[in-house]
């Protein structure tokens, strides 16, 4: 029952909006915004307009097919991190019609800021060799490969006049020229041991990027090129302390446990980021603007790469059955359905028999949800309305597979983190 005082604010509310209705104040004037609508971003200079600021995902959503991938072959790219290769999937058929050699230890195929190349981001760990194998989507074969200093990962500024290579044994950014690979400028971030994922701010003012040997997160002003702070992801119940952090705030840290941050994504709103950590078998929830964890949701065992649904509603968690880097096959993997609004867990579907989900996408329609089982050799097809999985067996150590095309203007890289 509504308190008196509730009553009579109701009453008022009926009488004041009877009156404006009477003498004409109802209607707004032209041009003005929609009441209860998220106000227009502001931008950074040359990143294209954010046309739903409620949703930063509305140009990937499912029929949303650029002109510039019109003639771009239906494929699935598959990097095979130790037979040093690439699988190419047919995805009407579920069959192999492709395989090429690459560079060394291929991580991630990425697509480009402008939709024109996928990436084969080839790290050659522990090595001097690492390179960047350009593939023709148009084709689906690959040209000459360019030699690259460890690209573990791949990003690109919203601008797109930037390629960020994500050298994860130098804690390094490397910014190059998005199409001659040209080495532009550096910037070292020097406590973010496994620097690898990024996302962006919805206005691509800074980028938040998670280091995975230090159980932190980065933020990284994309503007004045410089490292703005560190904060470490806590999962909840262990000892904690306070301290002062890179900024000089206080900054509360873990004394006896360290995650390993994975995967990030922001919301759809653009106000939180969902980390993935794989020691703490769930996903942080961050306030980009103040740079705080607000929270954590448990997912499953070994949580590793977030996608969000064609519809900018959900959020796929992979869970990689194992907080082993080197996991064992047919661990306990599965994959949590994440709904951005409540913040909770809606599903779980498990792999059947044991896998590994690892890193992929979803396809352009949302039906299904591509993903590699990083330690059982094969690629999961998952059925997004229920969770069926079908197996398609590739090479040794499969990692970041693209889907292609994408719904979307431009990359902002990864397996096509898409806008």
């Amino acid at each position: 029952m509504k308190s008196f005082h509730s009553r009579c604010a109701c009453a008022r509310v009926l009488w004041l909006g009877l009156m404006c209705s009477a003498l004409g104040w109802a209607q707004a004037p032209a041009g003005a915004p929609t009441p209860g609508a998220a106000p227009a971003i502001a931008t950074v200079p040359g990143m294209p307009p954010v046309p739903d600021p409620a949703n930063l995902y509305s140009e990937a959503t499912a029929g949303k097919l650029s002109p510039a991938v019109a003639a771009d072959l239906p494929r699935v790219y598959v990097p095979n991190l130790q037979s040093n290769d690439v699988y190419v999937i047919d995805p009407e058929t579920l069959k192999v019609v492709d395989r090429f050699r690459v560079g060394l230890n291929p991580q991630h195929v990425v697509p480009s800021w402008d939709l024109r190349t996928l990436w084969v981001a080839n790290n050659a760990e522990n090595t001097k060799s690492g390179s960047l194998t350009p593939v023709e989507p148009r084709t689906g074969k690959a040209g000459k490969a360019i030699p690259v200093d460890d690209p573990y990962n791949m990003y690109f500024t919203p601008d797109g006049k930037s390629a960020i290579i994500v050298a994860e044994a130098y804690k390094r950014l490397d910014f190059r020229d998005p199409k001659s690979m040209a080495l532009q400028f550096t910037l070292d971030v020097p406590r973010c041991g496994g620097i690898n994922h990024a996302d962006f701010s919805i206005d691509g003012r800074y980028a938040i990027f998670t280091c995975e040997f230090t159980g932190t997160i980065a933020r990284i002003d994309l503007v004045a090129r410089k490292v703005l702070g560190y904060i470490q992801l806590i999962k909840p119940g262990v000892p904690t302390q306070t301290v002062k952090g890179f900024d000089g705030r206080d900054e509360v840290i873990c004394t006896t446990w360290k995650g390993m941050p994975q995967d990030i994504r922001v919301s759809p709103d653009g106000k939180i980021f969902f980390v993935a950590d794989m020691m703490s078998d769930g996903v942080h929830v961050v306030d980009g603007e103040t740079f705080r964890q607000i929270g954590f949701i448990p997912t499953g065992v070994g949580a590793h790469g977030l996608y969000p649904s064609r519809d900018g509603k959900k959020l796929y968690v992979a869970n990689r059955g194992s907080n082993k880097i080197h996991g064992p096959p047919k661990g306990k993997g599965s994959v949590s359905v994440i709904d951005f609004a409540t913040r909770k867990v809606d599903v779980t579907w498990p792999i059947p028999g044991g896998g590994s989900p690892d890193m992929g996408n979803v396809s352009p329609d949302g039906k299904r949800l591509w993903l590699a089982g990083r330690f059982d050799n094969v690629v999961y097809v998952i059925d997004t309305s229920n969770g069926a999985v079908t197996n398609i067996p590739v090479g040794k150590e499969p990692h970041g597979l693209t889907v292609w095309p994408q719904p979307g203007r431009y990359s902002l890289g990864h397996t096509g983190n898409m806008r």
